[in-house]
């Protein structure tokens, strides 16, 4: 019997009753102490509040529309049943709005943070974040993280004055490090924030070390991030018929994804409200945990789900090396700058240097990380037409 599990009554009558008479916790993050790098811009008004314009600025970015072809976790399917990172960030979106909602914190600065957490993700999912980390780092000696090229994407490439409060909670958003409890920790300023992404850079642990959602809005999108992948990606793997959701073990959150959204949820809210942080208890942060183990044993390591990588990573090699000889060599012919710089270039912002003088390396990885998987199959194709190296995708009727 499938197990859906409800607020206390005590939880219940505490939320309703605050709402009746005005007592509901004031935690929320206050727009009044809302940071840009300028000031002076992008000023609040009544309609377009300090996160509606985070938001606006996000859904409007030329690089927001490729979520829609890029892998969450299956790619080589033609199955639009299958989730897109475009889904992932509205469910991520919405499980965290709903814990929002009953926490009553700032729901417009969630969704800025939801909505922009991944819009720096490569095409391929993980396995193509990890092919061009090992890119860059051979060549710079520097590290690519899809998190902290969100935030380039935001706020170098496209220079949006995004506020602070919105970049570190995209920034910090790991969703492969789940916690009991997640605590904010304050940031006060850019300098800070600008030097712990340096440090992202240089060291990839730091990601982890360094990295702490400065309110408790990052701190939901946080473990919301995770609630929305473990249930959405047993279905997908269902779907894909690499494994079904009754081969799961059934523990205290479920196996199914409904289950595991609401379960949750109600767990986050039953142990978070009126606190400053965010709190699920033993049980369930150990069947979370455990889930989660799961998903890598019986999803992620999967032959079936791993095996057409071996073909990605030697065609990403020599789209690198090509693109940035094109680049070196100012070939102005090459898509990198007939699709990309000329593109970027197009949102008409100042820049601190003019784009199309980044380090050549940082331009080839801004223009990879881009890609929609569709497209870098075909912009290698374009380059390479001779190549015997092929992707080969499932069917709808295979």
């Amino acid at each position: 019997m499938l197990k859906y599990e409800k607020l206390s009554s005590e939880i219940t009558e505490k939320i309703e009753n605050d709402r009746a008479n005005n007592t509901l916790p004031k935690l929320a993050f206050d727009e009044s102490k809302v940071l840009r790098r300028d000031n002076e811009r992008d000023k609040a008004t009544i309609i377009r509040t300090p996160f509606i314009r985070d938001i606006d600025k996000i859904i409007h970015c030329p690089f927001y529309n490729r979520y829609a072809d890029k892998t969450q976790v299956l790619s080589f399917y033609k199955n639009d049943d299958i989730t897109r990172r475009a889904l992932h960030v509205q469910l991520v979106s919405r499980i965290a709005r709903t814990i929002g909602k009953a926490l009553n914190l700032n729901l417009d600065l969630i969704e800025a943070i939801a909505l922009g957490h991944d819009i720096g993700h490569t095409p391929f999912g993980h396995a193509g974040e990890e092919f061009l980390d090992d890119l860059y780092f051979e060549h710079t000696k520097r590290h690519f993280s899809h998190n902290i090229h969100s935030v380039r994407v935001l706020d170098k490439i496209f220079p949006y004055n995004i506020s602070l409060q919105t970049l570190n909670g995209i920034a910090a958003h790991d969703g492969e490090m789940e916690l009991c409890e997640y605590h904010p920790k304050p940031l006060e300023n850019f300098k800070d924030f600008d030097e712990q992404i340096e440090a992202c850079y240089i060291d990839k642990t730091n990601v982890r070390k360094l990295l702490v959602p400065a309110t408790l809005e990052g701190c939901v999108m946080r473990i919301s991030d995770i609630i929305a992948y473990l249930g959405k990606d047993r279905q997908d793997a269902d779907r894909a018929k690499i494994i079904s959701n009754r081969d799961f073990d059934d523990g205290t959150i479920g196996i199914y994804n409904a289950q595991i959204i609401n379960n949750l949820i109600v767990n986050i809210v039953e142990n978070s409200y009126g606190k400053p942080y965010i709190k699920m208890d033993e049980e369930h942060f150990e069947a979370l945990k455990k889930a989660k183990a799961d998903n890598y044993a019986l999803i992620y390591k999967q032959e079936a789900v791993g095996e057409a990588y071996k073909t990605v990573k030697p065609m990403m090699t020599e789209l690198y090396e090509k693109l940035l000889e094109d680049l070196i060599s100012k070939n102005k012919t090459s898509p990198i700058f007939t699709h990309h710089i000329d593109y970027v270039n197009e949102a008409h912002y100042k820049r601190e240097i003019p784009y199309e003088e980044t380090e050549p390396n940082q331009i080839v990885v801004d223009y990879i990380a881009s890609m929609t998987d569709d497209y870098f199959v075909d912009i290698y194709n374009y380059i390479f037409p001779n190549s015997t190296k092929k992707i080969e995708y499932k069917g709808y009727f295979e």
